[in-house]
């Protein structure tokens, strides 16, 4: 058995009684890759002494959305609408055949690349999303395969699963938007995602879990949704599927189904405790949804969890009508990154303003609101009671905030300065299973300025492909505006 090693900090974020406690000047043992006790006094003997001083420790984050590629969702901050700005293919693409945008070593970075970044953000266990906008239909076993191999070299903890989907929407020839069903594809990308399920789950000593990943709802048949929502069930993993997260997609299936997306799911017997759900932002009566309905009670009793990105949200001028009044109806809430920079602070205090602004004023909801979602509402959605919190018996999941950070602002209660001051780079250790993945801001293996100019590299290489997949195929110059003009050099 692995000697204890004592963490010492100005702040402890322990767990008593079902909820997060404060610790002032507070102790965590770990041993092994479980934590021994959460407090003060601790008599055992111990091998190695840690003190943090003037910091926080507390439990990883969950991110049950979590970026894990080149976020492309950046180039639609300033330039939309998206079926004219390479958001949705355009009819000619689909009929040349879509085509991989980037090469399984561009994959593979991509996974290792974003996972470092959530790291660094004090995300301790994440679920993957990615873009299928540049991809050729869905995503693979081997990028997959790839990615845990990445998350089994930086430590992280993942459920891992391939994307998969039955159709797209396009962009036809006269500028209307139709879809395009090919229900064989995706069974078969079902079938890859079980089989891989079947092969990693538990790997890595249980660092590696698996999930199925149905892409979104618009682009899934009742077929797949059904037989996917049957496989998760037998395979015992969780099952995430994006809903509720647009205008374009409720009218959509409103169109394609005849009911709301929250109402197909329930008629499908898709929703179950096991399901997770972004964004939840557009249900009936919410978001210029003017339709009567009870979509709320439908997710509520469902037993499923909101994976609620507020960033992202933000970003596309909406947010959840409101995360208090979700909560306050009983209703399940994680949180989710979703979007560059996954910072999860960020993410906090976005979404702690937003629903202050829904509310109308600070009653609307507290910091530890938010502290929360992103630690057991995403751990519960798991089905994880050992994960989001620490407390002896819980795994050794945990990051060190620094308060003594120059920007940092004065402290009167800890989780309320996260909401305020910090952000992803206040974090200065993360450790995962037991293991330091992150000390004093080094990611062993990791060269960040070096990832960062890779990662451009890809960027641009996959922007200057836009025109391809862009209706009636303009130069990239007119697809992404420049703020101000551009003077270069002659």
């Amino acid at each position: 058995m692995t000697e204890p090693l004592l963490l010492t900090a100005r702040w402890v974020v322990g767990h008593v009684g079902g909820r997060h406690a404060l610790y002032p000047n507070g102790e965590v043992v770990v041993s092994g890759d479980r934590v021994l006790f959460v407090g003060h006094g601790y008599e055992g003997p111990v091998a190695r002494r840690i003190d943090y001083g003037n910091a926080l420790i507390g439990p990883g984050f969950v991110d049950l959305d979590a970026l894990s590629d080149l976020d492309t969702t950046v180039l639609g901050y300033d330039n939309q609408p998206a079926a004219r700005k390479g958001r949705i293919w355009p009819e000619t693409y689909m009929e040349s055949g879509p085509f991989e945008m980037y090469s399984e070593e561009e994959l593979a970075f991509q996974k290792r690349y974003a996972f470092s970044r959530l790291i660094r953000s004090g995300i301790t266990t994440a679920l993957p999303i990615a873009s299928l906008f540049y991809r050729q239909w869905g995503e693979t076993v081997g990028e997959f395969s790839a990615a845990a191999e990445a998350a089994r070299d930086l430590g992280l903890r993942v459920y891992l699963g391939p994307a998969y989907r039955s159709g797209n929407s396009l962009v036809r020839r006269d500028g209307t938007i139709d879809f395009h069903f090919d229900e064989e594809r995706g069974l078969d990308g079902l079938a890859d995602a079980v089989d891989f399920c079947r092969k990693f789950e538990g790997q890595a000593k249980g660092l590696i879990r698996t999930m199925l990943a149905p892409d979104r709802i618009e682009t899934c048949t009742p077929e797949l949704l059904k037989a996917s929502a049957a496989a998760a069930e037998a395979l015992d993993v969780p099952i995430r599927l994006h809903c509720c997260q647009s205008p374009f997609e409720y009218q959509s299936v409103l169109k394609l189904r005849g009911m709301s997306p929250a109402e197909w799911l329930e008629s499908l017997g898709f929703l179950s405790p096991r399901a997770i759900l972004p964004h939840g932002t557009h249900v009936s009566g919410r978001n210029g949804i003017d339709r009567p309905g009870r979509d709320l009670e439908i997710l509520r009793d469902g037993g499923g969890t909101i994976a609620h990105c507020p960033l992202v949200s933000a970003r596309h001028g909406n947010a959840l009508q409101s995360f208090r009044k979700y909560r306050d109806m009983g209703i399940r809430i994680g949180l989710g990154t979703d979007t560059y920079p996954p910072d999860m602070f960020l993410n906090m205090q976005v979404g702690m303003m937003l629903c202050r602004i829904e509310e109308g004023g600070t009653d609307g909801c507290r910091s530890e609101d938010y502290y929360d979602a992103a630690t057991t509402g995403g751990a519960d959605a798991l089905n994880r009671p050992d994960l989001g919190r620490l407390q002896a018996g819980s795994a050794a999941d945990l990051i060190v905030v620094d308060f003594d950070d120059p920007f940092m602002g004065q402290t009167i209660d800890p989780i309320q300065t996260l909401m305020l001051n910090v952000s992803a780079r206040s974090v200065s250790t993360v450790m995962i299973a037991g293991r330091f993945v992150m000390e004093n801001g080094v990611i062993p293996g990791v060269d960040d300025r070096e990832y960062r100019k890779r990662a451009q590299a890809q960027f641009d290489g996959v922007i200057a492909k836009y025109p391809l997949r862009t209706f009636n195929h303009p130069p990239v110059e007119e697809i992404f505006s420049t703020s101000y003009p551009t003077h270069r050099k002659a």
